[in-house]
């Protein structure tokens, strides 16, 4: 190793408080109950939590800004989570940010504050500026702030020098307008978080079936005969979906998990909205739970379709499903052809199962006339991830689990609207059919050369070639890999805007100038000149349904994400091309119109959206069997196996979520479900692997990432947990440790960061061996 690079993150947990217990074999139940309404009521109070949760994913309600889990159909009156309800609670708190506070904490004291206790200093109320000369932020006008953005946009020498970022919360509505002010202003730099988590999801099926979506409906899971869940935890990220496990369960689907760690919300459920889950031991979920080695899902899909390729040819015509293959497929005889040379010893070193396990999944699949593969980020986030799930792909297509009821392909998207801001266009390279309607309905030419991902954008920060970062919501710098890089990278930027609703790091990770612009949540009414407005969403079925706020918003001076994106454009762009900016913010109903006629399915938006509960989108491969690939087929594919070499006295890690968490945002330091309480600094490790490395559990060790580029990049004192996971596993949270993963370490195709699957070396602490 020729340099050092060490996690700058203020410690964010009381090491000598930190507690640790054994981890749960069940989700939810009582504690369930007691975790979502309990910080709602101390949080917001009696009236404003139950106004506002019995409103929560119904259908003259409001969308959860948490994860995107559809609806069903009949709505309870509590239809929301644990996590939702604390989305809920954090975005709908009646504390605000008072004045006072930009004078007391300038940017290097923010530095020094966690992600925890940076989101609990209140919302947002007033736009605040960073001076270049200064290091503070100060309150101004909202006038003065648009100026400041417009007048450093048209200063740069391109437009390609400016880029303008998204994330998974902002609405249909405000995610048209910002790309369409993107590419009036002349530049496709439009990454978004969706190049962090299922961008390798969106490739992978595209080139298999040409639509990057979910295959299936909420019903479907209740008609499968068999459902495979891999790499995601559902009890933690997106817990709604365990009534669905459950409704499956009862109608006769066998589970069968894919997973390093045993995860309680794949293990038991205990409904909090029925007796059995208050008093009862609930409902069994997994009927079979394979720990598999991280990164070796590839190889278990190609050794489960070896199988099935196997079992019909010892009985022709009785396992595939020829008239499937043959008449929307191409390429299965390629495909087939390529497993014959499959490694049996490299597939069992590449998953850590035995060669039994392997063929009794294969079983499984077999005696299924329905199955439906659903993912997460535990297979998106590898090298390999793309191949990966094309690979699941070639699994469905063998018996013809795509395009029926109870059967398909079902990636869950882990953010409210992520999958609808890339309906809306928020992707850096849209396709030229997009562009030509963006054209026909505005009369401009938007620009025709790619922009910048999320990794990129971060390459091109730290190159010079972007001045201007704008970010409409999210939090970059804690989401992305590489944080000392990322972090330097953002400081080289001439401005950044960050359009948020409460704070976070990468508001004190700033530009030579720097802006905050306070926007309204979800949860608020939205009032403009025409009247209370609704906005739109997609969740991970493809299902669009309207969202209206539903309490007053805390401030008078906030302004919606559509009024803040309009406003700017006006300011921006003047009479440089003809759209109507006043007029999307005075009555969304205009975006709506423009929506329908450059989207993609989107015809007659704003009747369909009034419809009770909303709409579906067309889906070709889901709706009819039609596959708009190149070849107007399903496409089989052949994919190279490549096994993650792990050198003795390494593991590999993975990053994943605590249980008190979404996405950067942490409401409290604990992760019940694992165990862990007021603490965040930890790694999870086998504990024959913690013997074999001669460590011991709760010990302080430092954790050491080791790629090709020469850095050793190490996340220090972290708290040592002898936990049940698959052998020459580990895991810890993120972002703590996010500084582990390089910027270049990618997946193929995709350009995702590599945080689920990174060779480690586990040292005890430097402080501990000096002491």
């Amino acid at each position: 190793m020729t340099s050092e690079q060490v996690a700058t993150e203020r410690q964010v947990d009381d090491q000598e408080h930190l507690e640790i217990s054994p981890p749960r074999d069940w989700a939810a139940g009582i504690p369930g109950i007691l975790h979502s309404v309990g910080p709602a009521v101390r949080g917001m109070g009696v009236g404003r939590a139950a106004k506002l949760l019995t409103s929560m994913n119904h259908k003259d309600g409001f969308d959860c800004m948490s994860c995107a889990w559809p609806d069903p159909d009949h709505r309870k009156v509590a239809e929301f989570c644990e996590n939702g309800a604390k989305a809920v609670t954090w975005e709908a708190t009646p504390v605000t940010v008072p004045r006072a506070f930009w004078k007391e904490h300038p940017i290097p004291v923010l530095l020094q504050e966690s992600e925890y206790w940076l989101g609990m200093q209140g919302r947002l109320v007033e736009p605040v500026y960073k001076a270049a000369d200064s290091d503070h932020y100060a309150p101004i006008g909202w006038d003065e702030a648009f100026r400041i953005v417009s007048d450093k946009l048209n200063a740069l020498d391109s437009p390609d020098e400016a880029a303008f970022y998204t994330s998974g919360r902002t609405s249909n509505e405000a995610a048209f307008a910002y790309q369409l002010f993107a590419r009036a202003f002349g530049t496709n730099n439009l990454p978004d978080c969706s190049n962090m988590c299922h961008e390798s999801t969106g490739a992978a099926l595209g080139e298999a079936i040409g639509v990057g979506k979910c295959t299936i409906g909420y019903d479907d899971f209740a008609k499968a005969d068999l459902i495979i869940i891999m790499g995601q935890n559902p009890g933690t990220n997106h817990p709604r979906m365990l009534t669905a496990l459950e409704e499956a369960k009862k109608a006769g689907a066998a589970i069968v998990a894919v997973n390093p760690l045993p995860e309680a919300g794949l293990m038991r459920y205990k409904n909090p909205q029925k007796v059995n889950g208050w008093i009862g031991k609930g409902t069994g979920l997994a009927d079979e739970y394979l720990q598999i080695r991280l990164a070796g899902d590839q190889a278990l899909m190609q050794a489960v379709a070896k199988r099935v390729i196997e079992a019909e040819e010892a009985n022709p015509g009785t396992v595939l499903d020829h008239d499937f293959i043959d008449r929307y497929c191409q390429g299965y005889e390629e495909f087939a052809q390529s497993l014959k040379g499959l490694d049996e010893v490299a597939v069992l070193q590449a998953t850590g199962l035995t060669g039994g396990e392997i063929s009794g999944l294969a079983d499984r699949y077999i005696k299924a006339d329905r199955v439906i593969i659903t993912w997460a980020m535990g297979l998106t986030q590898h090298k390999r991830a793309v191949a990966t799930i094309k690979d699941i792909m070639n699994l469905l297509f063998l018996r013809g689990n795509i395009g029926k009821p109870g059967a398909g392909a079902s990636p869950i998207r882990g953010h409210s609207n992520v999958q609808g801001d890339r309906t809306m266009g928020i992707w850096e390279k849209m396709p030229p059919a997009f562009l030509d309607k963006l054209q026909a309905e505005f009369g401009f030419d938007p620009p025709r050369v790619n922009g910048v991902d999320s990794v990129d954008g971060i390459r091109a920060l730290a190159e010079g070639r972007l001045k201007v970062w704008v970010a409409l919501g999210g939090n970059l710098i804690s989401a992305v890999s590489d944080t000392r890089a990322a972090e330097d990278a953002m400081r080289k930027a001439e401005l950044t805007v960050q359009i948020s609703t409460k704070l976070n790091r990468s508001h004190a990770v700033v530009g030579r100038e720097a802006l905050i612009l306070p926007t309204m949540g979800r949860t608020e009414i939205d009032r403009q000149a025409t009247g209370e407005q609704f906005v739109s969403v997609e969740d991970t079925v493809c299902a669009v349904h309207p969202s209206w706020g539903k309490v007053e918003p805390v401030s008078p001076n906030l302004l919606s994400e559509i009024a803040i994106v309009s406003r700017l454009a006006r300011a921006t762009l003047g009479d440089k091309v003809t759209v109507d900016w006043a007029g999307f913010e005075r009555d969304y109903d205009t975006i709506r119109e423009h929506i329908a006629h450059v989207c993609a399915g989107c015809d007659d938006y704003n009747t369909k959206i009034r419809h009770e509960g909303g709409f579906v989108l067309p889906h070709g491969p889901r709706d009819s069997r039609t596959f708009p690939t190149a070849t107007g087929k399903a496409m089989f594919s052949v994919n190279d196996l490549e096994v993650v070499e792990c050198p003795a006295g390494r593991l590999l890690l993975q990053t994943m979520r605590a249980h008190d968490q979404f996405n950067t945002t942490i409401y409290s330091l604990n992760d019940r479900y694992r165990g862990v309480k007021k603490g965040r600094d930890v790694v999870f490790v086998n504990p024959l692997d913690i013997a074999e490395l001669g460590l011991r559990d709760g010990q302080r060790v430092d954790v050491h990432s080791e790629f090709t580029d020469g850095v050793d990049r190490v996340v220090r004192s972290f708290r040592l947990v002898s936990y049940p996971t698959a052998r020459g596993c580990a895991a810890a949270y993120f972002p703590e440790a996010n500084p582990l993963v390089p910027l270049g370490a990618t997946a193929e195709v995709s350009n995702t960061p590599v945080s689920k699957s990174i060779v480690v070396r586990i040292e005890p602490a430097v402080q501990e061996a000096v002491a």
